[in-house]
């Protein structure tokens, strides 16, 4: 240990985690031929899971995700906020 002080930022890493569960999500939309923009924006304004393939667990992993908490992920890193 070089005992120096660690920081950890929970808010940046859970919008990392976000991110990773978009970019999975998002390529498993696309490997199964479906327009992943489309999709994902018909699951956020519905919030219905049929939106999310299964393929690749993008469903359930979407359905772990808070929709506010994605909506919020999502605006930051478009404004680079």
């Amino acid at each position: 240990m070089s005992g120096e002080t660690v920081i950890f930022d929970l808010k940046k890493d859970k919008d990392e985690n976000i991110r990773r569960v978009i970019v999975t999500i998002f390529n498993a939309l696309r490997e199964k031929g479906y327009n992943p923009i489309n999709q994902i924006v018909g699951y956020i304004l519905s919030e219905d899971p049929t939106y999310i393939t299964t393929h690749m667990g993008a469903r359930s992993l979407i359905r772990k995700i808070d929709r506010d908490e994605l909506l919020q992920a999502i605006l930051k890193y478009y404004l680079d906020v």
